[in-house]
């Protein structure tokens, strides 16, 4: 008899458990749908990105306005990017304007100085340092550096 009424115990927790759980699904959903539901456009404010990552001058900022309305001057290129190196001969550069360092190169033609100083050659990294300079930037630099010899 007692081995019976263990089982009747069990099976009344169980089902005691069972009650237990369906009611609060039962609770539950009902308060869920009790609940504001949001707007999508709520949602998506909730969601949306704080920023935005913007690389180079190939990103154009909203609007179409890429930020930058005129191409920078040999001169300030070479102020800002060029100097470094080009000032004393860093690593074999050829100095500002010193015929001797140029001379070479311009022989093998303009097209292979500029192709060389956007793709990089020798110890020069592709484009210098300025990872967001134009290749039409590039080449007032190089005039800048050459203009008087």
């Amino acid at each position: 008899m007692k081995q019976e009424s263990t089982v009747n115990v069990l099976k009344a927790v169980k089902s005691g458990r069972l009650f237990a759980a369906a009611l609060a699904f039962v609770v539950g959903s009902a308060g869920a749908t009790m609940l504001p539901q949001d707007k999508n456009e709520d949602i998506a404010k909730r969601i949306a990105p704080i920023g935005q990552v913007r690389t180079g001058s190939a990103d154009a900022a909203p609007g179409g306005d890429s930020g930058s309305t005129a191409a920078r001057s040999g001169e300030a290129v070479y102020n800002q990017f060029c100097a470094a190196c080009h000032t004393g001969g860093v690593l074999g550069a050829p100095k500002l304007n010193n015929e001797a360092d140029w001379e070479p190169r311009l022989a093998q033609g303009m097209d292979t100085v500029l192709k060389h100083a956007i793709e990089g050659y020798n110890a020069m990294p592709p484009k210098g340092t300025c990872g967001d300079c134009s290749d039409d930037e590039i080449q007032a630099a190089i005039d800048y550096m050459i203009a008087d010899i």
